[in-house]
């Protein structure tokens, strides 16, 4: 049994003057039988049923109820989750979790009933892969919107030419040569609507099956599926993708992320790069390179594109879907001469998917610098947001290893065998999106499944952050008991070392 007085801020408290502190004493006492969240549970409601809990109450923080209780902070936040799901508290994000205001809370069973039919609703999005949509630099857009229009020739707005504007064509190869090391011309480059537009079309031009890294986004392994091509997945280590394994897979063309493996993180080291090239001309292959987060690099400058090795080897798809919104559904394959007009076939007589206001403007944008200087600006605001989500994780979770923050705008939290599920449980009840790690493996992988989630922050706010990573921290494991730091792994076979192909 345990019992305490905690403190209760009073209901009103936010009139109280600057420095000053308000709230009442409130015995608690867990008792009975159950788990210690039961026990709290029970509390509580018998706090609120009594008079003693008015409706309007604030209740205490997690990590204050926690710490007066001598029991974990999980605990308080499953307790309090519950009770708001059951109607007897409700929570909103920057006020707090009060003693809701009806008279007669509803039953547990007619609480929870509702739950089954709606979707918990997402107070915090750490969802990976989406960029922070506030900082879309809406003023310089519309500078190079009135600026591109006003250049257009009349012709421009007429039917739309499938290889996409030649003003933007022209653009990208001086740009992708001069940041990304591509080699290129403008008539090797077919505009689309993004990479998965990039890939559907690839997908009718590929011979099967296509090698993937083990890890990845099963939405791209479904649409090269949906085009009849079987899928092999490769092995993915600290190194990136095992490219040794490519001969026994009988694949002539291979799907990558050099610059980022996603979502494990990482770049395809170097040997490697040079290994995926020497194979795609041995045995006539092709490298589709997803530049997933090149733009974005903390560490050091950006790799450099693989493409550059190879133009006649390699498939190199860009977007604009990460740098500036995935709302403009703006992206652009590099192709092989050979492939070209293929493509162009499968993607029909007049352009159907970009629309060529916007090819116009981000030409102008690129041209012009404002692309330049607004990649600059947040790549400095996401690595803000990095070194604050990291050392969040060390204060509050230091048993959590952190790992694919060297670029990109999400880290995978490695997590305890077999606890995943239980995490995503506790975020939901947390109003907490995130990602488990689980669902990106290969269903057809030899590796062992690995527990952990996907965390994006790119998504949230300024103001909201702090916020989403107190969530973030309520939802993760507690250390084991038994925990011990393990010893540095050793080097995995299949690196540069055992390089095969």
């Amino acid at each position: 049994m345990a019992e305490t007085w905690v403190n209760v801020p009073e209901f009103g408290a936010s009139e109280v003057g600057p420095g000053q502190v308000a709230g009442t004493n409130l015995h608690l006492e867990l008792s009975g039988e159950g788990s210690l969240r039961s026990q709290l549970m029970h509390a509580l409601r018998e706090a609120i049923r009594s008079g003693r809990l008015a409706p309007g109450t604030r209740l205490p923080p997690y990590r204050s109820l926690a710490h007066d209780l001598g029991i974990a902070r999980n605990t308080v936040a499953d307790a309090y989750a519950e009770l708001v799901e059951e109607g007897w508290l409700s929570a909103r994000q920057g006020s707090g979790t009060k003693v809701a205001r009806r008279a007669t809370p509803l039953p547990p069973d007619q609480a929870r009933r509702p739950q089954r039919q709606t979707r918990r609703r997402i107070l915090h999005d750490l969802m990976p892969s989406s960029p922070d949509a506030a900082a879309f630099p809406r003023a310089a857009w519309l500078t190079s919107a009135r600026r591109g229009i006003a250049a257009a020739p009349n012709n421009a707005f007429g039917v739309g030419d499938p290889r996409g504007r030649a003003e933007l064509r022209e653009t990208l190869a001086e740009y992708l040569a001069r940041a990304r090391g591509v080699r290129t011309e403008p008539d090797r480059i077919v505009i689309c609507s993004g990479f998965a537009h990039g890939l559907k079309l690839l997908g009718s031009v590929l011979k099967g099956p296509v090698a993937v890294e083990s890890y990845g986004l099963d939405f791209h392994r479904g649409l090269l599926e949906d085009a009849g091509l079987r899928t092999v997945p490769l092995t993915v280590d600290s190194y990136g993708a095992r490219i040794d394994e490519l001969p026994g897979t009988s694949a002539k063309a291979v799907l990558l992320t050099p610059a980022h493996q996603f979502p494990t993180g990482g770049p395809l080291h170097p040997e490697r790069r040079a290994a995926v090239i020497d194979w795609a001309r041995s045995c006539g292959g092709v490298l589709v390179e997803d530049d997933y987060d090149g733009e974005f690099r903390y560490d050091r400058q950006p790799v450099g594109a693989v493409q550059g090795l190879d133009p006649d080897r390699v498939v190199y798809i860009g977007s604009t879907s990460k740098s500036l919104s995935p709302a403009l559904r703006l992206g652009w394959m590099v192709l092989p001469g050979r492939l070209v007009d293929d493509i162009l076939a499968a993607k029909g007589p007049r352009e159907m998917w970009s629309g060529v206001v916007d090819q116009l403007t981000l030409a102008d944008f690129i041209a012009c610098g404002a692309y330049d200087q607004h990649l600059r600006r947040m790549r400095q605001h996401y690595r803000r947001r990095r070194d604050l989500l990291a050392s969040t994780l060390a204060e509050r979770a230091p048993h959590i290893r952190v790992s694919g923050i060297a670029a990109g705008l999400h880290a995978v939290l490695e997590l305890p065998k077999n606890t995943e599920d239980a995490a995503l449980r506790a975020a939901r009840r947390q109003g907490l999106a995130v990602d488990g790690l689980r669902p990106y493996r290969h269903p057809d992988s030899t590796m062992p499944p690995r527990d952990g989630l996907v965390i994006g922050y790119g998504t949230p706010q300024d103001h909201a952050f702090a916020a989403a990573l107190e969530a973030l921290c309520l939802a993760l494991p507690d250390q084991p008991s038994d925990h011990r730091r393990k010893p540095a792994p050793a080097r995995p076979s299949g690196g540069p070392a055992a390089r095969k192909s």
